[in-house]
């Protein structure tokens, strides 16, 4: 494993909202393992331990180990959690089992590098349409995302996902045609800013009109 983790998972008998609300005032969070031929446990997790792997370079993405009292400590990795919309906290989280000798299908981010040739030298715009790529590989070989150089890309240019440069042991899942970016010319993209002002400052005359 690229870093060794380990989540101290605490079994847990009880269930429903009181439940919840108790394991959270105590500085933990209700959570269920489950996978790789075992039964779901029910178990009790520190949420900040969560938190350092969800916000790490690998994210959901990360392989960590599960402890859990009375069975065997298995890899795992986030497959699920629930936010709390107001405060931002965690409110419940699933952990997967998996084997470091079978295939998962993830997703990866993709990070562009350099500046494009038809924005630097052009006056173009690049324009991200899609940030991440579906892949499948050991999870051992999970990259933590896929860099491609875009210098070379001019106006009227696109990077398709079957262009990425994948590491070995990484099969690309998403269409290989998916645009991952492209460059457009600056020009249209405020003609058809400007048009939609025009249509906006319009309305008031219309008002106006209907007024008299």
């Amino acid at each position: 494993m690229k870093k060794e983790i380990t989540i101290v998972a605490e079994p847990r008998a009880g269930r429903g909202k009181n439940e919840a609300r108790r394991l959270r005032v105590s500085g933990r969070i209700p959570a269920i393992v489950y996978g790789a031929g075992s039964e779901a446990t029910a178990v009790a997790v520190d949420p900040k331990q969560i938190d350092q792997i969800l916000y790490s370079n690998t994210g959901y993405n990360t392989i960590f180990k599960v402890a859990i009292e009375g069975q065997e400590t298995l890899p795992a990795m986030v497959v699920d959690w629930q936010h709390d919309p107001i405060k931002d906290t965690l409110l419940h989280v699933d952990l997967g089992r998996i084997r470091l000798d079978k295939k998962l299908q993830v997703r990866v981010p993709v990070h562009t590098m350099g500046e494009a040739d038809g924005v630097k030298t052009q006056g173009g715009l690049l324009e991200i349409v899609h940030r991440e790529v579906a892949i499948e590989c050991l999870p051992n070989d999970i990259p933590a995302h896929i860099e491609v150089d875009i210098e070379h890309l001019l106006i009227g240019d696109n990077l398709r996902a079957g262009q990425l440069p994948l590491p070995d042991g990484v099969d690309l899942l998403s269409r290989p045609e998916m645009v991952i970016c492209h460059v457009v010319e600056l020009k249209a993209v405020v003609e058809e800013t400007e048009e939609g002002e025009e249509e906006t400052a319009e309305e008031p005359e219309a008002t106006e009109e209907k007024k008299e």
